[in-house]
This record gives C-alpha cells, structure tokens and sequence, in this order.
C-alpha cells in the first residue's frame, strides 16, 4: 500500500516515492540553543520522530538530519544579556537539549551537526552565488538578490510585491531590495566572527540550512524537509531560493508542516506567563508520555492547544492502556503462552486500520485510535492466553511507533504484603453487609496504590493505581 504525504510545496496529498527508494533523506530544522527547550519545540522533535519510525517500519531505510543552530542573533544577545561568553551559553544549552531528548525518549538523528562546525562550507556557498549573480556584496555583508530568483515565493504561494507589504522587514541601507536577506553577516565589536573573503563575521540563519541539510544528506535534492508551519516563510522559503539557485535542482521533493501550539488558547511567552519547558513538564507530571499521548490527539499539520483538561485526557487514555498490561501481567503470570502461528481476525483488521491511518497523512489520531480498539478487544479476550499473547505483541509494535514506554505497566509484581489480607477483609465485610467497613478498607487500599474493582459476579479484581 502506498503512503500518502501532504506537500506544502504542491499544497495537496500526494503519493510518497522517495528518489532512490528504499533509501529516504530527511532533515528538520533544529533548535537554537540560547534558551531552554519547550512543549513547542517539543512537538516538532516528537511528530517527526513518529515519521521517522513509521517510514522505518514500512521498510524505509531513513537517513534523518537534525541541525543545531549555535551561532545566531540570539544566541549572541542572551549571553551579552547575561554577561557570559556565547560558547559557555552554547554548550549549557545543548547539554540542556540533549537531556530533553533523552526525558522525551526522542531518537537522536543519525547527523546533528552543528552550525560552527561547517562555515567553510557556508562560505565556500555563499563565494558561489555570488559568482552566479544571485548574491552581492555591500559593506562586508553579503546578501541573497531574490529578484534574480524568479521562483521566489513558491512555497508560501505569495508574491514579491505581496510579501513586501506583509512581511515584517527591518530597514537596511546595504540592501538592494528590502525582500534580499543576508548570506553573511559582518560581526560587531565583539562580536564571534570567522575569516572571510568580504569581512570577519558569521552566517545567515538560512545558508546554514541549504548547506547543512545538502552535505549531510549527500544530496542536491532531499526527499524530506520539515519543520514548523512559522518557518514557510522566510526561513524555508529562502532555503530554497538560494539552494535552486545553486544546483539548479529542486532543493525537496516533499515539504512537511507542523501546526504550532498554543497554551489556553494564547501564543506561548515568557510575559504571559505561559511558557512551559520541556523540562517543566517532566518535573510536573514525571511522565513523557502524557505530553505525546496529547501531541498524537491532533492531526500533525492542525494547531494544538495545550491545557490541563487535554492533559488530564491523555493521562485516562494512557491508563486505559497501563491498566491493561496490568490487568494481562497478574491474570496471566507464569502461563507459557501458546505458538504464536494462529492468526485471529480481529487482530488483522486493527493492525489494517492503523496502517490505513498511518498511510494517509501520518493520521496520528486514528492510528491512536486503532491502539484503544486493540485495547477493548483485548479486555473483552482477557481469558484466552493465545489471543493476549498475539495482542500484546501488536500493541508494543504499535506504541514503538509512538515512541511509548508504557513503563508503569510493563511489568507487574505480586502484591504488596499484607494487601491480600486486606482485600479478604472487606469481602467479608461486605458478605456481612458491613458496608461502611468494606468502603473504609477499599480507602486504606487505594491509598498503597490498589485501586478495587467489583464486577456484577460478585468478584472482586484489583489493579494498580497509575
């Protein structure tokens, strides 16, 4: 079955067919690494990571780049802010990042470079635009002519004169056209600077990208760009100008967009008072899970919104599962499960259903949706071993896609001591009729952790509380 993917370039769903398939180059646009991460970068580094396993486990064999920016406007005005050199900041910040990533139990990229690490590169780039009229230099900046590029604007579907009077742009005297961004930039008193044919200074945002992006993945055209719907323009739209303008090839076959995320319906800002990190998250809820099991409720490319209600739903659809894997470690502990040959049919079809979703898009919400049904069956199937077995596998296959470590409820030990006791007292209180007993000790009970569970037979079960 083939797999469709909505290109932003072409603005429709069409057909993924890699250049060289099984073989399939990616690359995202990084962090900047002046502050600490949030739940927005968060879910860039998380929907792409789902991609990646989900091409993976169609049988792609992914070659994924994830950039570090670690020389940049803002990385230069924080540290002058806080009064320490910009690499002290620099490395903070990306030990920072990398702990993010591990709390998160995002894959690392198989290339990470780094800015700083390749401005050769860049330069030796930016000498070759110039040499094909598409850049020049005024005053020991260099900068990118988009008047030269008659396909500027492409990818946000806008035209020169509508991005003039809709952009944001700082004026500059050097420029021949306000539109024209920088290739170079020359550095201040100061300021970091690297040796260059037209000043001491360092590159534009943008040329880090194209140069990054091209020499990691060993090619002129990549397969894959992505990153957040923000960086259409001007970050991505600049990329390819000055990437085509170099090859003369199309700089990517496909372009994936995330939706941003918003908290409580406001833009996320340190003024607000909304800006929740990464790490903030973590400390509050000690679970990575809750944060992707509300990340994969939205469609990768709509806006998200976060706020405690959505939380509060990831976490009860979380231990729909926990309570499940519970629920299969106590009943069935120490039975040897039967050959896994049989096939049962429901299985199948929810295995087809979560495919089919995945397929269409990277529909995450109903390919979680295909997980709970799994979930449900399951539950009604508890008493057959053969068909625990056979489900159970499937779902780790499945939460491996999403990237979930289900940890809780992975392994289930006996129970506590003295919690069997407890659990016969209160079913003689009850067979008494002693209500107000039976409800004090099921109190007692939840309090260690054990959450009671009377069915209509009479019977008493017990799970975990999560």
């Amino acid at each position: 079955m083939p797999i469709f993917i909505y290109n932003s370039l072409t603005r429709k769903k069409q057909e993924f067919i890699p250049q060289n398939p099984p073989k399939v180059n990616i690359y995202t646009c990084g962090v900047t690494v002046y502050d600490e991460s949030h739940i927005g970068h968060a879910r860039s580094l998380y929907i792409f990571d789902v991609i990646r396993k989900y091409l993976e486990y169609r049988k792609f064999k992914v070659n994924f780049v994830r950039n570090i920016t670690d020389i940049d406007d803002k990385i230069i005005n924080r540290a002058n802010e806080l009064k320490i050199d910009w690499k002290e900041l620099v490395k903070k910040y990306i030990a920072r990042y990398n702990e993010d990533l591990e709390a998160l139990g995002i894959q690392r990229a198989d290339h990470e470079p780094r800015a700083t690490e390749n401005i050769e590169d860049m330069i030796e780039r930016i000498r070759a635009l110039i040499d094909k009229g598409f850049a020049y230099e005024a005053g020991g900046d260099v900068y990118f002519n988009v008047r030269k590029f008659p396909n500027y604007g492409k990818l946000s579907g806008q035209s020169i004169d509508q991005m003039l009077s809709g952009a944001r742009i700082e004026p500059d005297e050097k420029k021949k056209d306000p539109l024209d961004f920088a290739l170079w930039k020359k550095s201040k008193e100061n300021e970091p600077s690297w040796d260059s044919p037209w000043s001491k200074g360092r590159p534009g945002w943008h040329i880090e990208c194209s140069v990054m992006s091209q020499k990691f993945l060993k090619t002129d055209t990549l397969d894959i760009h992505a990153g957040g719907r923000d960086l259409i323009f001007p970050h991505h739209e600049n990329e390819i100008a000055q990437s085509e303008a170099f090859t003369g090839k199309p700089f990517a076959k496909y372009w994936i967009h995330h939706g941003l995320l918003t908290i409580n319906g406001q833009k996320m800002a340190k003024s607000l008072g909304n800006f929740v990190t990464i790490k903030d998250f973590i400390t509050k809820y000690k679970d990575a899970d809750l944060l992707k099991l509300f990340f994969l409720s939205a469609h990768y490319s709509h806006p998200i919104d976060y706020n405690e209600e959505k939380i509060e739903e990831a976490k009860q659809a979380g231990e729909r599962i926990l309570i499940l894997l519970d629920k299969i470690g106590r009943e069935h502990a120490g039975r040897r499960a039967p050959a896994a040959s049989k096939k049962f049919k429901e299985i199948e079809e929810i295995k087809n259903k979560f495919t089919v979703a995945m397929d269409d898009d990277f529909n995450t919400p109903q390919g979680a949706a295909a997980i709970f049904e799994l979930v449900n069956v399951t539950n009604k199937n508890i008493d057959d071993l053969g068909f625990i077995t056979s489900a159970k596998n499937l779902l780790f296959e499945l939460k491996d896609i999403f990237g979930l470590s289900l940890a809780k409820g992975i392994s289930s030990k006996d129970l506590p001591a003295g919690i069997n006791v407890l659990i016969d007292k209160r079913n003689e209180a009850r067979k008494i009729g002693d209500f107000k007993e039976a409800d004090r000790i099921r109190k007692e009970l939840e309090k260690k952790g054990i959450i009671l569970e009377d069915t209509k037979d009479g019977k008493t079960t017990w799970r975990r509380k999560f």
